[in-house]
């Protein structure tokens, strides 16, 4: 890693539905104005690129796209901006297999280094998308080692732990959450989440979530960066804007919690396989 500081900005943005021509300007936007104001990695929205709230999978598969679309040169030519740079951001694929998959894609100023296709997929995603099959790769970057899922992959504590015995040094999570009913004062619920994934794993966590409403779905506006150890040291709020943060992700790499205890030398997988057969 060329430092011990790492610029994290986390965009919310309002991608609109069926609109690819105008998302991958917007996207491609905010990562130019992200990278120009500083920031070494850049998370944008899940299916950013499309909108969220398809109609049918006929409409989804008008706005999919390779991994070799514009987009990512639009994404890749922003990068050059800082040396170094790196974008992940979510987008509605066309497989080789002509299915389409919830997918994300980490770019550096080269290109495309890895597609990330969502493994779970929530509620009527699943009469859009096919599941991905593979688990989050763990991208090596001039800032660290860089996990990518999407969105529902969060809430599944088997996954994130896949992430950090990878080695990750940062999750990036684009995501789209819709909003739910929660008490004053509360954070949004996939928020505490990822507090949680982050602390149990010691790995910091950045979500890029998205605002506005899209044919009646109002969304959770949720867009956070979580330190490794937990606490989350930036947030949007309401509307479209970018979550900052400075972050050592070398510290993702010390899973000490006290002289005699260790996250992940403590673990007993003898023991869990009734929860998980493969752990």
């Amino acid at each position: 890693m060329r430092t011990t500081t790492t610029r994290v900005a986390a965009c919310q943005l309002a991608p609109a539905i069926a609109d690819l021509p105008a998302n991958a300007e917007v996207s491609a936007a905010a990562a130019r104005a992200a990278i120009s104001e500083g920031a070494d990695v850049v998370v944008l929205p899940e299916l950013v690129t499309s909108g969220y709230v398809f109609t049918s999978r006929e409409e989804a598969r008008t706005v999919a796209v390779t991994p070799e679309h514009g987009v990512f040169a639009a994404w890749a030519a922003a990068c050059t901006a800082r040396e170094g740079a790196v974008v992940v951001g979510g987008f509605c694929e066309l497989g080789d297999d002509d299915l389409l998959y919830n997918s994300a894609a980490v770019v550096d100023a080269s290109g495309v280094r890895a597609v990330y296709r969502k493994a779970h997929l929530w509620d009527r995603e699943k009469l859009v998308f096919t599941p991905g099959s593979a688990a989050p790769p763990v991208v090596d970057t001039a800032h660290g080692r860089i996990a990518v899922m999407v969105c529902y992959d969060l809430e599944f504590p088997e996954w994130t732990r896949t992430a950090a015995l990878a080695g990750a040094d940062l999750i990036a999570v684009p995501t789209n959450w819709p909003l739910v009913p929660r008490p004053d004062g509360e954070r949004v619920p996939e928020v505490v989440i990822a507090m949680a994934a982050a602390r149990v794993n010691h790995v910091a966590i950045a979500c890029a979530d998205r605002s506005g409403t899209e044919r009646g779905v109002d969304w959770n506006e949720g867009t956070s960066v979580v330190s490794s150890d937990g606490w989350v040291v930036s947030e949007v709020g309401t509307g479209t804007g970018v979550a900052w943060a400075d972050l050592d992700l070398t510290a993702s790499r010390d899973k000490r919690l006290t002289e005699h205890a260790h996250l992940m030398n403590d673990r007993r997988p003898d023991l869990y396989r009734a929860v998980s057969p493969a752990s």
